[in-house]
C-alpha cells in the first residue's frame, strides 16, 4: 500500500464516521424528516430477527423502503404509534467502524451501536452491529442500506419508540 492510498483510506474513514456520527445525532435529537433526507430513494433499512443473511425472506423487527420509512417517521411524529407516546429520549454511540469495501460508488462499512433508552424513568441498553453501504454523492454520502443486528434480537424484545 502506498502512502498516498493510505491517506485516502484515512480521509474516506473520517468522512464516513462523520456521516455515521451526523445520522446518530439526528435519530437521538428525533429530527426524522433530516434523517429520511440521508437515503437513497431505493435505500433499504433493516432490523433482522436472528442470525439469517436472506432479509427479504425471513422474519424482521424492519425491512423498510422508502415508503415504510416514511410511514414509520409518520407514525412517530403524528404520536399513532403506541409505543411512541411518550417518545423515549435516546443516546448511541456509534463506534468501531470499518470500512470493509469500496466498489463505484458504495462503500460498505460496519460498526458497533450501542443505544441507551430511557423512558418512564428507567433505562435500557442495547446492542448491536450495524452494516451500512453508503453511496457516494455529490457533497457526501446517502444511506443506501442499513442492516442493524441487534445482539439479543432472536431473543426477548420490547417495543421501540425509535429508530436504531
Amino acid at each position: 500500500m502506498t502512502e498516498m492510498s493510505k491517506i485516502d483510506t484515512n480521509a474516506l474513514l473520517m468522512d464516513v464516521t462523520r456521516f455515521l456520527w451526523h445520522e446518530a445525532d439526528l435519530l437521538d435529537a428525533c429530527a426524522y424528516d433530516e434523517w429520511l433526507d440521508l437515503w437513497t430513494e431505493d435505500g433499504l433499512y433493516i432490523m433482522p430477527m436472528g442470525a439469517g443473511e436472506d432479509y427479504a425472506n425471513q422474519l424482521n423487527l424492519c425491512y423498510d423502503n422508502a415508503k415504510m420509512r416514511r410511514d414509520r417517521i409518520g407514525r412517530f411524529q403524528a404520536g399513532f404509534s403506541i409505543s411512541s407516546a411518550p417518545p423515549a429520549v435516546t443516546v448511541r454511540t456509534i463506534s468501531r467502524i470499518v470500512i470493509d469495501k469500496t466498489e463505484g460508488d458504495l462503500i460498505a462499512v460496519r460498526a458497533a451501536e450501542h443505544l441507551i433508552e430511557d423512558k418512564f424513568g428507567r433505562q435500557r441498553t442495547w446492542a448491536g452491529n450495524a452494516y451500512y453501504e453508503l453511496k457516494a454523492v455529490d457533497g457526501g454520502f446517502k444511506l443506501h442500506r442499513k442492516v442493524v443486528k441487534l445482539l439479543n434480537s432472536d431473543g426477548m424484545l420490547n417495543s421501540f419508540s425509535y429508530l436504531f
